[in-house]
């Protein structure tokens, strides 16, 4: 959430008026993310979050805003797209996606691709216990579960495809310790991507980006018994495997930040709550450790590549990339490391 176009303050009214949100308050750029433009607007008829996107084109953007808009149909908090009421969609099929498609969801603000969501209430929690994880993963298995039936496909944008094209991209900018793991992770999971066992992992939507500053929490809770108000940023989601989700999560709510080193008890508890909603398969509990691996790879390469080839922007701190690299060697040379074994599944789940 950085800022790299600027809006002025008469086109964001403008639309927020058409939106049937009153007047803007004030809007304000938001610090924080890489990839988009974000403003918090406060208008007339409460608080906003207005985003540019500047990598996303109009074909990719109604998947993500549509799914969204699905899952809190669903009852699962997260901030709803606000639609514009002018733009008749009544004769679109759910699954017609092109740049020419009418997406009440989606509009224009300063020559980009825009969207307006309800801001969350509450605050982030970055240094969160194993209550907050446990809410955090009772979440996670429902909203996969919430959008079985949505019915818009869209890959994973940074899945493997894009691993295997930006991973020669940052190579050069490597030691030689660093690029001999790249090369030899990247090679294992395009082997563990074509075995039968990743096949037979379910697929959905995911979130693919779930970490500690993407949730909110309610204010006012106790530390034992937080309540999660919602989770945001969904422009990373795609249709990707649940298990991939959930190792993302885990990486992030469940490792130690300075050494990247599993921690045992919050890993049991987002386990734990989150098989209580959606036991894994056979094939889950098997790859969880190889998904562990992929997951810190993809943040390690997408990392490296912001680093090293950054965009400018008035607003941006780019990610630390040794955090994954440490986090990779961690999944990759100690799987075993830390065992969480649930009452909602017969079998040892190994993380």
């Amino acid at each position: 959430m950085a800022v790299y176009t600027d809006v002025g303050f008469d086109e964001a009214n403008a639309l927020v008026q058409r939106l049937g949100l009153g007047a803007l308050l004030s809007l304000k750029g938001i610090q924080g993310g890489i990839e988009n433009t974000n403003y918090f607007a406060s208008t007339e008829q409460g608080e906003f979050v207005l985003t540019l996107f500047e990598r996303l084109g109009a074909d990719q953007l109604p998947y993500y805003l549509c799914l969204m808009k699905h899952l809190a149909a669903k009852g699962i908090p997260v901030p709803e797209p606000v639609a514009d009421p002018k733009v008749e969609t009544s004769n679109v099929h759910p699954l017609a996606v092109s740049a020419n498609t009418p997406c009440e969801l989606l509009h224009l603000v300063a020559g980009k691709p825009a969207a307006v969501v309800q801001r969350l209430t509450g605050h982030s929690e970055l240094a969160p216990t194993a209550s907050h994880c446990a809410e955090l993963g009772g979440w996670l298995a429902r909203m996969h579960l919430a959008g079985r039936d949505f019915p818009r496909v869209q890959p994973n944008l940074r899945g493997l495809d894009w691993w295997n094209q930006t991973a020669p991209v940052v190579l050069p900018h490597l030691n030689p310790a660093q690029a001999a793991l790249l090369r030899s992770e990247l090679a294992y999971q395009n082997h563990v991507a074509a075995s039968s066992t990743y096949a037979a992992l379910p697929r959905g939507p995911v979130h693919a980006d779930l970490f500690r500053d993407n949730a909110m929490f309610a204010p006012d809770t106790p530390a034992d018994a937080p309540r999660l108000s919602g989770v945001f940023d969904f422009y990373f989601a795609g249709t990707d495997t649940w298990l991939f989700d959930l190792a993302v999560t885990l990486n992030d709510w469940a490792v130690d930040l300075p050494t990247g080193a599993p921690d045992a008890g919050r890993t049991a508890a987002l386990l734990d709550a989150y098989l209580a909603v959606r036991p894994l398969n056979a094939a889950e509990r098997a790859l969880l450790p190889a998904m562990l691996r992929a997951a810190a790879l993809r943040f390690w390469i997408s990392r490296l590549w912001d680093f090293y080839l950054p965009r400018e922007a008035s607003m941006l701190k780019a990610h630390d990339p040794t955090h994954f690299e440490r986090v990779l060697r961690q999944r990759a040379t100690a799987p075993a490391a830390v065992t969480a074994i649930s009452p909602h599944t017969s079998q040892p789940i190994t993380a």
